[in-house]
């Protein structure tokens, strides 16, 4: 499936019956804490992973800024499970230099929800700081999958991911 929800996303990896998007609360689910939010992202029963690399500079950061003053870079994404089944969820970021080498990343292990877990939206974040000079990308990059093998939608649903800098 490649419609304009993902337009912003490269579907790294598509497996089960791949990606798709939803409309909150979706099935054996719990609405969002922030009503302005109406729908997410859910993955199959194959590994489903998708990333979005972000050019700092072409967003409007001096390299300069990013080099000396090394704003705070926060990392937010939302995860939850349906109730009735269970998930895996990994996200994944690295900030990058201008030849896409790694300066520094956050990574959790996978994230486990069990089936019968309370469907609850959770926020994952990580700020990075004194990360040095030479950060101009970010590449956010999650996914997840379910853990009965179900065909359909019944694993890791991701929402409201977000990268900021404090200026």
């Amino acid at each position: 499936m490649e419609s304009e929800e993902f337009a912003f996303w490269e579907l790294t990896s598509n497996g089960g019956d791949r990606w798709e998007v939803e409309d909150l609360p979706g099935g054996f689910g719990k609405p969002f804490p922030n009503p302005e939010i109406q729908k997410y992202f859910v993955t199959s029963y194959g590994w489903c992973e998708k990333s979005q690399l972000i050019n700092l500079i072409s967003e409007g950061f001096e390299a300069g800024i990013l080099d000396n003053i090394q704003p705070p870079i926060t990392l937010r994404d939302w995860y939850a499970g349906r109730h009735d089944c269970g998930f895996e969820y990994e996200p994944h970021v690295e900030l990058l230099s201008e030849d896409m080498s790694k300066i520094q990343e956050y990574k959790t292990d996978k994230i486990r929800g069990p089936q019968w877990n309370d469907a609850e939206w959770r926020e994952v974040s990580n700020t990075f700081t004194n990360y040095g000079s030479g950060v101009r990308y970010v590449m956010f990059t999650h996914g997840g999958k379910d853990s009965k093998w179900w065909a359909g939608w019944y694993g890791a649903r991701v929402t409201n991911s977000s990268v900021t800098i404090e200026q």
